[in-house]
Formats: structure tokens, sequence, C-alpha cells
């Protein structure tokens, strides 16, 4: 035992320890931006795949319909560190850099928003047609429909995909050490694995398994909050 203390890993995980809460709050930070971002774009996007198809409620041409799910599927086919390597002269001409916590945005935000549009598409259709068809004949717009009907009815659904988007997006995050994004992922791969590390390594793997398991717990906690059948 007290060689492990005295070893060249401890030693260096004492050095790195002080820059751990940093790390941490990048890593939270840029969950949140990402997550917020990609909820912004993907929103509306996964509300077109629903209410833009025949027969929904507002219908879109259908080489509209083709042309986004096309774009969606051909961004979720693209495997995240492959996605990385390709937006870097994006994340370069939008923040001015390709490396650090602020440039691993760009691509987080990249890789997301389809996912995201696909969870919202999936919530959305959970919705109750008979609830649209009701709020159709006493002559809602389809606008009133998405946003007083579809959206709260879906609200529960919505949360508990927006978590399972948080936390994908947080386990991104790490693999952007790979590029020289910042935060937890770049402590575990940086420091970690490239110098053969196992206790930064394992350190850095269980604090993101930590902040995953609160993300999840918070996001189960506000699902159940927004569902109305379990309030009644």
């Amino acid at each position: 035992m007290a060689e492990f203390f005295a070893g060249k890993d401890w030693q260096t995980f004492l050095q790195i320890l002080p820059t751990i809460p940093f790390e941490t709050w990048e890593t939270i930070w840029s969950t949140v931006v990402a997550t917020l971002l990609a909820l912004v774009i993907g929103l509306p996007l996964g509300v077109c795949l629903v209410t833009g198809e025949q027969g929904g409620v507002r219908p879109l041409p259908r080489w509209v319909m083709a042309l986004l799910n096309g774009l969606v599927n051909l961004l979720r086919s693209v495997p995240f560190l492959i996605l990385m390597i390709i937006v870097i002269p994006l994340s370069r001409a939008i923040v001015g850099t390709s490396i650090g916590t602020v440039a691993s945005i760009v691509p987080l935000v990249i890789a997301s928003f389809p996912f995201v549009s696909r969870l919202v598409e999936t919530s959305m259709r959970e919705v109750d047609a008979g609830v649209i068809e009701a709020a159709q004949s006493m002559g809602a717009t389809p606008l009133q429909i998405i946003t007083k009907v579809m959206v709260p009815e879906s609200m529960p659904s919505l949360v508990a995909n927006v978590t399972i988007a948080a936390t994908t997006i947080m386990g991104y995050g790490a693999m952007a050490g790979i590029i020289g994004g910042g935060g937890l992922g770049k402590i575990a791969i940086n420091y970690g694995y490239y110098r053969f590390n196992v206790v930064l390594e394992f350190f850095a793997t269980a604090l993101l398994v930590v902040l995953v398991q609160i993300l999840q717990t918070v996001g189960t906690k506000l699902a159940i909050k927004c569902d109305k059948r379990v309030q009644k």
C-alpha cells in the first residue's frame, strides 16, 4: 500500500487534483449549453416530423419531409468520433479554435440535435389522437394545437427524453477529449489513458458516472412531477 501511494500514478493524481473541480464544471457547463442548443434545433424539427406528415396537423410537401428525414438519418448514422473530426474546420470558423470546451460544443450540437428531434418525435406521437381531433373540432389553429395540446400533453415524455439526450451528450463530451476537448474527458484520456495513469483514468470515469446518475435522477423526478396522471 505504501508503494502505491509513493508511486508515479498517485503523485500525478495529486498534481492534477486541484484542477478537477474546474474540469467538472467544464463538463457540466458544456453539457447544459449543448443540450439547450440541441433543443433549440431539435424541438421544432421533431414537431415538424410529426405535424408535417400527410394527415398531420400542418402537412408539409412530401419533398420537404423527405429532406428533413434524410438529414436526420444522415447525421445520426455518422459515428460521433468521425463527426468530431469532420467538423473541426466548422468549429474553427465559428469559435475561432478547434481545441477546448467551447470548440467541442459545435460537434456536440451537430451530433445531438438529430437525436433530440427523434426523441421529440417519439414523445409527440404518444399524444392521444382524440385530444388533437377535439382541439381541431373546436377551431384551434395548428400553432394552438402544437403549443397548447401536443406539447403540454407530451411534457412528461419530453422531459424524460431530454434527460436521456443530456446524459448521452455528457458521454459525447467525454469523448471530445480525444480531439482536445476540455472537461473530465480530457483528464481521463490525456492524463489517464495516454499516460497509462490508472488512478486518474478511473477517478475521472467515476466522476462522470456520478454526474450521469445525478442528472438522470433529477430528470426522472421532473418527469414524474410533470405527469398529471401520477399527481392524480
